[in-house]
């Protein structure tokens, strides 16, 4: 008797392990198949919605949502084909659900977040925008939790999308254009007229310059070592920097040439002998 049991509690262990085995197996085929389908969807969405020229906001923010959610129905299937009934797993996720959403608070309101920017759409991939905690630089992707910029000095920052949407968010590239206030100093003494139509001559030479609104130059200040004009334009923000830089470099240039000095701070020291 004790030898009948013990081959059938061998037998019954064997089969035990084969059923676990086919079964594991078929999770990992599972597995590895679902987790390429997915990635082929995702790929096929991706490459279908940039060919329709579809808000690249809203196609990054859509592909990392549905790549999730369809991972975890893989996930799902999964475990049920490893024996673990579904009911389970809905009581786990109900008991769970507290719990996750107690902890998971904060990626709530990032999801939520992500939600309102792409409704609201404060700014889209490819705008270069400044947040409310100073950080600078170009939206590459809005996920549903994140938002990633690259600043100016290629630096990759990932943004908490519940942060950006309840913050102040500045979009430089909202608007078209932008006003260019340069703050340049001529000596006492100098031609303010003669500074104004140079100044004015140099701007109307550059094509990156805006017709309208018109270029102007005023005298700003009376500073302690120099007279202070404002040289004011309008350019487009891509052109912004550039132009600003190469407008004040070639001032440097031509200034001079016209008799008109950059003052530097000095200071005049009487000496008296008794």
């Amino acid at each position: 008797m004790q030898n009948i049991t013990l081959d059938s509690l061998v037998v019954t262990l064997g089969q035990i392990i084969a059923d676990f085995g086919m079964k594991l197996l078929a999770a990992i085929v599972i597995w590895t198949v679902g987790f390429w389908i997915v990635k082929k969807v995702i790929s096929s969405l991706s490459y279908g919605m940039q060919s329709h020229k579809v808000d690249p906001s809203l196609t990054s923010f859509t592909l990392s949502f549905l790549s999730i959610t369809l991972k975890a129905f893989v996930i799902i299937i999964i475990l049920t084909t490893l024996g673990v009934q579904m009911t389970s797993i809905v009581a786990v996720l109900g008991a769970a659900s507290l719990a996750v959403g107690m902890s998971l608070s904060g990626t709530l309101q990032n999801f939520a977040g992500g939600m309102v920017l792409l409704v609201f759409k404060p700014f889209r991939v490819g705008d270069a925008i400044i947040t409310a905690d100073g950080k600078t630089g170009v939206v590459k992707k809005i996920t549903i939790f994140t938002t990633q910029i690259n600043t100016f000095d290629n630096q990759v920052l990932f943004l908490p999308n519940g942060a950006l949407s309840n913050g102040v968010i500045t979009n430089l590239s909202m608007g078209g254009k932008r006003r260019t206030d340069l703050s340049v100093g001529i000596s006492y003494g100098d031609d303010v007229e003669k500074a104004r139509k140079l100044a004015l001559k140099i701007l109307s030479k550059d094509k990156r310059v805006l017709k309208d609104p018109v270029p102007t130059v005023f005298l700003s200040s009376l500073d302690d070592s120099a007279v202070t004009l404002i040289i004011r334009y309008w350019t487009s923000f891509e052109d912004l920097y550039p132009t600003q830089a190469d407008i004040l470099e070639t001032i440097y240039k031509e200034f001079p040439k016209n008799n008109l000095n950059f003052p530097f701070p000095q200071m005049d020291v009487h000496v008296k002998k008794n």
